[in-house]
């Protein structure tokens, strides 16, 4: 419950911004590539930062590392919007990513260590649930923001992630974990590599974040202007609708996660999501494009909550590294994806860069027949193991 008021107040800032960015970073009288270099320093410096974070957290524990990061992104998303020249914002949005990894990595592990096995899914879907829904308020509350002041954006995200802090320190104690937990020994990160739910998590999240992060939100709007002749607009409202489909769909995916499998979820969602993107090139409306965003949104619910709970599984009971390695899969996917895409659209057109997409999120669906089955859950007794 916490980390979702967490995750709530921090993407609600981070949606704020999003949409005043590059129009901030343009008055600086910068290029597009300047611009776009802004963008990257971000991603690229959580993904360098996420193996460092994993340590830290093993170290010093999630509550003192999560506090720090977002103190860290609080403090430079101020200080962007004191800027006075282009370096000083691309070095403190870099600074920001560090920040960023430092949080998401810690709230992550906490959230996985804190929650039994049985109902770790609906944990993961409820702090999901928190970032769609700051995600979805944000970029209106920024366009209010941006009609008083291009600054105003980072003083507003700085003062949420003030209060996101301050509900982290005060409300997750030292050791919070669900009283119905059972505390899991901790693994060594090299037999967490070896495990086949992990394995099968890496590659669903890097498919993952390749496909919505990369693919998707990059290819689309251009698809929305481009191919439908529809006004940019339309691709906000698309991802909007998709984003309310994905939160209601929340629910339902992590008590499925945690009933009938973490396999099946992965395996039936990616399957799902492949399909979807191989579809999307070939759209000859706006409203079916709507429509296979909703499915693919539905889809996302499972694919963000089953691998996640699948690391915890793999885990057991602190992951800093397997979690921020997890993370960085998702990273990875999504600074490349972006980039493939673009060549392979100037190369061979649409349907070849979303076919990258479909190629991965099936790849993820057929490696997760390899993993085992729940465990069994101890209220049913031994007898009760869940094939799935």
């Amino acid at each position: 419950m916490v980390l979702g008021v967490v995750a709530f107040f921090v993407m609600l800032g981070f949606g704020v911004v999003v949409p005043v960015l590059p129009v901030y970073v343009r008055s600086f009288g910068v290029g597009y590539f300047e611009l776009g270099l802004v963008v990257s320093a971000f991603a690229v410096m959580r993904l360098v930062a996420n193996p460092f974070v994993g340590k830290l957290i093993d170290l010093t524990g999630e509550r003192i590392i999560l506090a720090i990061g977002i103190g860290i992104v609080a403090v430079s998303s101020a200080l962007v919007g004191l800027a006075d020249s282009y370096l000083q914002v691309l070095l403190l949005r870099g600074a920001g990513g560090i920040g960023s990894a430092m949080f998401s990595v810690s709230a992550m592990t906490l959230l996985l260590a804190s929650s039994s096995p049985e109902v770790r899914g609906r944990a993961v879907g409820f702090y999901q649930g928190g970032f769609l829904i700051g995600g979805m308020a944000g970029p209106a509350v920024g366009g209010l923001l941006a009609g008083i002041s291009l600054h105003a954006p980072f003083f507003f995200y700085a003062g949420t992630l003030v209060v996101a802090g301050t509900v982290g320190l005060v409300l997750l104690g030292r050791h919070h974990r669900d009283p119905g937990a059972v505390p899991e020994p901790a693994r060594p990160f090299r037999e967490v590599l070896r495990d086949r739910r992990y394995q099968s998590a890496l590659l669903a999240n890097l498919a993952q974040g390749w496909s919505a992060m990369g693919v998707r939100s990059a290819l689309i709007p251009v698809l929305v202007v481009e191919v439908l002749h529809g006004e940019p607009a339309w691709t906000g409202i698309a991802f909007a609708i998709a984003a309310v489909a994905q939160t209601l769909a929340l629910l339902p995916a992590g008590r499925f996660v945690d009933t009938v499998g973490r396999r099946p979820a992965i395996i039936g969602a990616f399957a799902v999501g492949a399909v979807v993107m191989l579809a999307i090139p070939f759209v000859t409306s706006i409203w079916l494009l709507v429509v296979l965003l909703c499915v693919y949104g539905v889809a996302a619910a499972f694919m963000g909550t089953a691998p996640a709970a699948a690391v915890g599984d793999a885990a057991g009971g602190r992951g800093g590294q397997p979690v921020a390695v997890f993370q960085a899969f998702s990273d990875a996917g999504a600074i490349a994806g972006p980039l493939v895409a673009g060549l392979l659209v100037d190369a061979f057109g649409f349907p070849a860069a979303f076919g990258s997409a479909f190629v991965l999120m099936a790849a993820a669906s057929l490696f997760a027949l390899r993993m085992p089955g729940l465990p069994p859950r101890p209220e049913l007794g031994a007898d009760a193991v869940r094939t799935a």
